[in-house]
């Protein structure tokens, strides 16, 4: 066994350079690191951690929660504090058997009714987001793409219709991608509490008035015969909002801007719209938005050959891993025809995403309102990527959409 170490202490400090994200060229990096070693040590604020770019390694530790656990935090640029309140309460940083206990009360809310009312509010806000684009002409795309998963989240929360347009304001500040906090610093910790002030108010209206929804299920569900307090309620509700609109929204993005770079990939879902579940999964592969989570070692363990010690850190690289040679041909390249293509956007094992399929159908609604509606799409203006080691997408697009 080894102890691994960084191709170069530069390697290792790039890897956790947000501008990387924002101006760089991630993908070579991810690359030349991968070529040389299947694991490379680093340092985040001060912490020890070990990069884990390869897929076939991701996907193992993934798979094995009994030595890597995510109840230690899920990213590295966490909060101490706030992850350990969390702990063992809301679902991504909680270990099994408590994790399957309240993935199941979150599973169990999704009855067939609820899919299919989800899926009318996917077909009605997309409608409305895109005529008014197109009416408009020139938009800013990252807006038109938040709408679907933020009005989603609030179908699937239970949040009444005369409530939406607060929540949607209120989130969008809350877990937007920043402006909003460099206009005003404490413009989303305020938003957060008025999120969290009505969390408490919808709690005790479903409690009184059970529906279809996922506050409905926290509030009556129980893990172990033990229902959950109102603060795992308030977290996982939390958890929700934050996951369900962050993948959604940059591979959204991330999905209209890789089209507009390949016509011939637009053109062959123009000719062939039977692709475009191969094209999804392909946006949600190439866009990679979960740019990695963390695991602690509980135990010593190896990681291709180099050992780890109880206590240490892994950051698994998701976005590297869905750009790997070894498992994808051509990795860099834009193929809606790809097949197979077994991505680790959405992570895999126990905490493999629970919206893996909720927010997979708000994508392929999109796009396909994009290939009905849109005839062509070009860009006004210069995309801006997001500044972020956990985030990979776009805070700007400017487009001009064409009626088809």
């Amino acid at each position: 066994m080894s102890r691994g170490r960084p191709v170069t202490a530069l390697s290792s400090l790039e890897l956790c350079d947000p501008d990387l994200y924002a101006h760089g060229d991630p993908e070579e990096l991810w690359q030349r690191m991968r070529r040389a070693a299947p694991v490379h040590g680093g340092e985040y604020d001060g912490r020890r951690f070990h990069a884990v770019l390869s897929h076939a390694e991701i996907s193992r530790v993934l798979k094995d929660p009994g030595n890597f656990s995510s109840q230690q935090g899920m990213r590295l640029d966490q909060n101490p504090a706030a992850t350990e309140l969390a702990a063992g309460k809301m679902l991504i940083i909680t270990d099994p058997p408590r994790h399957g206990g309240i993935r199941r009360i979150v599973g169990g809310a999704f009855t067939p009714r609820m899919v299919a009312r989800l899926e009318q509010t996917m077909r009605e806000t997309v409608t409305a987001a895109l005529d008014e684009a197109l009416e408009a002409g020139e938009c800013d795309f990252t807006r038109v793409a938040a709408r679907l998963p933020l009005s989603v989240i609030c179908d699937m929360l239970g949040v009444p219709p005369g409530d939406r347009d607060f929540m949607l304001e209120r989130i969008m500040v809350a877990f937007g991608s920043g402006e909003d906090e460099a206009a005003d610093p404490l413009a989303p910790a305020e938003a957060h509490a008025d999120i969290l002030s009505y969390y408490e108010e919808l709690l005790a209206r479903r409690r009184r008035e059970p529906q279809e929804d996922i506050v409905t299920a926290l509030a009556h569900g129980t893990v172990d015969g033990v229902p959950l307090t109102d603060e795992e309620i308030f977290l996982n509700c939390d958890g929700l909002v934050s996951g369900g609109n962050e993948t959604t929204r940059h591979a959204s993005v991330g999905g209209l801007l890789a089209l507009m770079r390949h016509p011939e990939q637009w053109a062959a879902l123009r000719e062939d719209p039977e692709l475009l579940p191969t094209a999804v999964q392909e946006i949600l592969r190439f866009t990679s938005p979960a740019m990695h989570v963390l695991r602690t070692a509980t135990a010593p363990v190896e990681v291709a050959g180099h050992a780890l010690a109880p206590g240490d850190q892994v950051a698994l690289w998701l976005a590297a891993g869905n750009r790997d040679g070894t498992v994808f041909a051509d990795p860099d390249r834009f193929d809606v025809t790809r097949r197979p293509n077994p991505h680790l956007t959405f992570a895999a094992g126990p905490h493999y995403c629970l919206g893996a399929s909720l927010g997979t159908r708000e994508l392929t609604v999109l796009f396909e309102e994009l290939l009905r509606r849109v005839g062509d799409a070009e860009l006004t203006g210069p995309p801006r990527r997001t500044r972020s080691i956990l985030i990979r997408g776009h805070d700007a697009l400017p487009v001009r959409l064409v009626a088809a």
